[in-house]
């Protein structure tokens, strides 16, 4: 009875195309089963549920369904980059917390003047981060006019030239934007008698004009980074040191020195993994950006480097009694966000989808270190009275 159950339940049915092959595999399934394996009972064969039958279908059913070619995948990925909405890719477009790099230098700048000076202009910082927003909007904007020049930005959808449709517009309000953002910045030195400091934030604009605009273009022999770590971090930070200081000839410190250096390496950072998930668009135009060279696994190293060289910095520094006692212990409090930057990189650099949030992990990792960096500072100069104990290096 049990045997004939169990090729009723074998038999092959009648049926077309697909259903009629699945069945008759499941049939060679049960009676290569049966005759391969003599220790097989009765019982055995009539305890075969549905599911287990389903399992084995399944598993020797998979070889038969196609794999997706290369080609599948990249039209895969193009659907989900073409399915964002039009919300999503104006704030990408508009890229608000990229702004940070106008705050934390202007911030920390400001707390090494409070630190040296005990003052601080609440009027000249509100001016220079409005001002400096301003120059921030001229940079970013006029990258995507170049790039969309050279074809760089053709499948960037997010370009605001691209969402406007207007390359002369988009460029004539990114001029006009550098216009108010730099006169903002001379009035502000005017104001504070810093001839020193305008020629710092001028050098700094020069950085962010032959890091992207013609002829020079230097981004495009991979020298950004080099360029946005100058430009934002000795000479920006060091310039709105000068310019909170109240002094027309206040000293540079090492204190401020120090700092912009890692103010620099943490934007410089942002700038690098930007590049992770348009790697095949530079190779197209032509742009050698540090990670056309090396590769995504090879960025993702530098970047664990980076990170690594960042705190190893600021321990030091800290030891050294270069930064306050109080900056050390702040910044050390967000070794997290570091490693998570690390990690999230070294896990998901082959992902273009996913790597494209590593430039936000960085600008998290940017606003958290130099907030601290900066609030160490401003408590060091409030507690100055109460003897701190020196750390010892053995």
């Amino acid at each position: 009875m049990a045997m004939a159950a169990a090729a009723t339940f074998c038999s092959i049915r009648h049926g077309y195309g697909v259903t009629k092959l699945n069945d008759y595999l499941l049939n060679r399934i049960c009676i290569y089963s049966r005759y391969q394996s003599r220790a097989i009972t009765h019982e055995n064969v009539f305890r075969l549920d549905v599911r287990k039958l389903h399992s084995i279908k399944r598993r020797n059913l998979i070889p038969l369904k196609p794999r997706a070619s290369r080609n599948e995948d990249q039209i895969e990925h193009e659907n989900e980059v073409n399915n964002i909405s039009k919300a999503t890719l104006i704030w990408r477009a508009v890229k608000l917390p990229m702004y940070t790099v106008a705050f934390i230098p202007i911030s920390v700048g400001s707390a090494a003047a409070y630190l040296q000076t005990g003052k601080y202009f609440a009027k000249r910082y509100f001016m220079l981060l409005i001002s400096s927003v301003l120059v921030i909007a001229w940079l970013n904007l006029s990258n995507d006019v170049y790039d969309f020049d050279t074809g760089a930005d053709k499948n960037k959808k997010e370009s605001v030239v691209n969402l406007l449709g207007s390359r002369t517009g988009a460029h004539v309000i990114a001029w006009l934007l550098l216009g108010l953002g730099f006169t903002g910045l001379t009035l502000v030195s005017i104001e504070a008698k810093s001839i020193r400091s305008i020629l710092l934030l001028a050098c700094a604009v020069v950085c962010g004009y032959i890091y992207q605009c013609p002829p020079f273009r230097l981004s495009y022999m991979g020298l950004g980074e080099p360029l946005c770590f100058a430009a934002f971090g000795p000479l920006a930070t060091t310039a709105f040191y000068l310019l909170q200081s109240g002094r027309s000839e206040l000293p540079i410190s090492g204190t401020i020195v120090s700092s912009s250096i890692l103010v620099g390496l943490t934007t410089s950072l942002i700038l690098l993994c930007s590049h992770f998930h348009q790697i095949e668009d530079d190779k197209a135009v032509g742009k050698i950006s540090p990670l056309v060279r090396l590769g995504t696994e090879g960025g993702a190293k530098v970047v664990k480097v980076a990170v690594g060289l960042l705190y190893s910095l600021a321990f030091l520094l800290g030891l050294s009694q270069t930064l306050p006692f109080y900056s050390l212990v702040l910044c050390a409090l967000t070794l997290p966000v570091g490693r998570l930057v690390s990690s999230f990189v070294e896990e998901n650099h082959k992902d273009e989808t996913k790597i494209f949030m590593a430039k936000y992990y960085c600008v998290r990792l940017h606003t958290v270190f130099g907030g601290a960096l900066a609030a160490g500072m401003v408590a060091a100069r409030m507690f100055a009275r109460r003897q701190l104990p020196h750390t010892v290096l053995l």
